[in-house]
């Protein structure tokens, strides 16, 4: 990732970039690093593809067993998939343990809805970890995001305005999840397996979409990222640079006294 520092200047005869340009910049690595942070087109179909099988199936034969066993096996074709492509596959085992949770505690307790409450605790959760951590001033999209840019934890002390954008990210990403769990707790009592199912489907892509968006908005108002590799690896070859030179002026030295005793 090239560094995202903004220019003083406006474009010069010999072609360097204006801020406009590496506005774009920054906004096009924003995007690319939540993508790469949140898995993209096929994480989202990875994430939907389960969970929309088993309520298919489900409406259909109103067969448990049958539902639970489509849903991971088609969880597990994905990770198989995967690494046949030698891609990673941290999105799609979190569908699978997801899935498999969903499974176990579903053919626990016999209920079908009970394949869903894994998932949604999962949610509640993570909404509330957005909102806590964010209070603690450590706002968790912050830490997801942070080895992504380069920038690790340096926004906390020496970014400010990122560690703010940061902030209000989380945010967005717990008040809507909470949101999506305010509708889906009172579904899990008062509807049956198939209502809720659907409702749950429909309410995956768009919600993630919202926040995605949201943190994309913010993060690409926000000061650039602090590449701490870069300047690790700078302090690195600068200090090989002072080495060399003393070594050489040690040589110097030595050599220097030698000619001497010589003469």
């Amino acid at each position: 990732m090239t560094s995202l520092d903004k220019p003083t200047g406006d474009t010069a005869a010999d072609g360097a970039r204006t801020d406009d340009g590496r506005a774009d910049d920054t906004r096009a690595v924003t995007e690319a690093a939540l993508f790469e942070a949140f898995g993209g087109v096929r994480g989202m179909v990875e994430t939907v593809l389960p969970g929309l099988l088993f309520v298919t199936i489900f409406t259909i034969n109103k067969d448990l067993h049958w539902s639970a066993i489509a849903a991971l096996a088609v969880s597990l074709s994905l990770v198989v998939v995967r690494l046949a492509m030698k891609d990673t596959v941290k999105h799609a085992f979190s569908g699978v343990f997801g899935v498999a949770f969903g499974v176990v505690f579903a053919m626990f307790t016999g209920n079908a809805k009970d394949f869903y409450l894994p998932g949604m605790l999962y949610t509640l959760g993570l909404a509330l970890a957005y909102i806590i951590t964010t209070l603690a001033g450590v706002p968790l999209i912050g830490l997801i995001l942070g080895p992504v840019f380069k920038e690790n934890l340096s926004w906390r002390t020496r970014n400010p305005g990122r560690k703010k954008a940061y902030a209000k990210a989380s945010w967005a990403w717990g008040l809507i999840l909470l949101a999506k769990c305010a509708v889906l707790f009172p579904l899990y009592w008062w509807a049956d397996t198939a209502q809720l199912g659907w409702v749950l489907v429909a309410l995956k892509i768009p919600p993630f979409l919202l926040a995605v968006w949201l943190t994309w908005v913010f993060l690409a108002k926000a000061p650039a990222p602090i590449d701490v590799f870069a300047e690790m690896e700078a302090e690195e070859k600068a200090e090989q640079e002072r080495k060399a030179a003393s070594a050489a002026e040690r040589g110097e030295a030595s050599n220097g006294g030698r000619h001497r005793r010589e003469a």
